[in-house]
């Protein structure tokens, strides 16, 4: 990607007016993001959805500078951008209507790894409700399972979830309400920054963002969208956490919540989504295994019988014991180990891959099936 194409991309995401549906409107009809700030005003005041005033907020001067200014910024800082025609923009997005068209993220964390679990709830965590949070996150770790973990960096049951998930080694990312130039709350500063480390921290939201409570709402687009699932830990019956479960049900994404005692102020919402069905009731990690259909890695699966019920002539009989001793071999190991000639090896093998006990991987490797 060229500057330049970064630099129109940052633009568009920039336009106060122009949400995420009518940039890809018009990078749809326009045929690139540089073209849309080429066009002429009449002719993009005909793309359905934006009219004179979007038309012209287009083509107004400051946007690119701002643009500029921005690039310069992120150059500064470390931070990378994700468009949503890039190919490393996260394959969870791809399915999310509303998802940002473009976001900033500093940190080096794998966003399409092969588990995402977003934990968010009150700010008002009660002493249950971090152990709770703590306890969840320990014993996937130590389970064995390489989960992402992925809340808002706010008070109470976010600030745990990065904290438990940092103490036991796993990646977490803390989705932000403004831009990477400043953090709020101030107080997680160190915390920030060693999720930096091991995870990332992710806006769309460009630097000098004002702090505004509706930024916060619109990131918890970003938190349902990043993850597989999410664990509504305690929350009341009304509060941001709802608010991500149902923006998680509308992508079609699994919602889970610990159940509370009836009457506790801070129970209430999770006991609600248990209660309509909305969320799965889970009172721990071996739950969540069961929700999300995860295999426990800690338990070894038992091995198989490799060779059942065929003959085989005693060359690939050779064959197939020297490849019980490991996950995948050479071709050139089996011939040197065998002291047979590759022409042969190569021979025994493709009979055995027609009778459906080896396969083959690229650069010359084999393994039994």
């Amino acid at each position: 990607m060229t500057s330049d194409t970064l630099l129109y991309q940052v633009a568009l995401s920039i336009v106060t007016g122009i949400g995420g549906i009518l940039a890809r409107n018009l990078v749809a009809y326009v045929g690139s993001v540089e073209g849309i700030f080429r066009e002429p005003v009449s002719r993009l005041m005909k793309i359905p959805g934006i009219g004179e005033i979007n038309a012209r907020k287009l083509r107004e001067k400051n946007v690119l500078l701002r643009a500029e200014e921005e690039l310069l910024f992120m150059e500064r800082n470390g931070i990378r951008a994700f468009f949503y025609l890039d190919e490393n923009y996260p394959r969870r997005f791809r399915n999310c209507a509303d998802a940002p068209i473009l976001f900033f993220m500093k940190g080096t964390v794998n966003l399409d790894c092969i588990k995402a679990i977003s934990i968010v709830g009150t700010r008002n965590a009660t002493d249950y409700g971090r152990q709770l949070c703590e306890e969840l996150i320990r014993d996937l770790a130590d389970r064995g399972h390489q989960v992402l973990i992925v809340s808002g960096l706010a008070y109470g049951v976010d600030i745990q979830a990065h904290k438990s998930a940092l103490k036991h080694g796993l990646p977490t990312v803390g989705v932000l309400g403004h831009g990477l130039d400043k953090l709020y709350p101030a107080a997680h500063a160190r915390i920030a920054r060693a999720m930096v480390e091991n995870g990332a921290l992710l806006t769309d939201f460009p630097s000098l963002t004002r702090i505004d409570p509706p930024n916060f709402i619109r990131r918890n687009r970003l938190i349902a969208g990043l993850s597989d699932a999410t664990i509504v830990v305690e929350s009341g019956v009304k509060g941001g956490a709802l608010i991500t479960a149902d923006i998680a049900a509308s992508y079609d994404r699994d919602i889970c919540a610990f159940p509370g005692r009836a009457g506790d102020v801070y129970s209430q919402g999770c006991n609600d989504l248990i209660k309509r069905n909305i969320a799965a009731l889970i009172e721990n990690a071996a739950d969540l295994e069961y929700v999300l259909g995860w295999e426990d890695p800690s338990k070894a699966k038992a091995p198989r019988q490799q060779v059942l019920f065929l003959e085989l002539t005693p060359e690939e009989q050779q064959l197939a014991d020297q490849m019980k001793k490991g996950e995948k071999i050479h071709i050139d190991q089996l011939s040197s180990t065998l002291e047979m000639p590759i022409s042969r090896i190569s021979s025994l093998l493709l009979e055995m891959e027609f009778k459906g006990l080896v396969e083959t991987l690229p650069g010359n490797l084999y393994r039994l099936r």
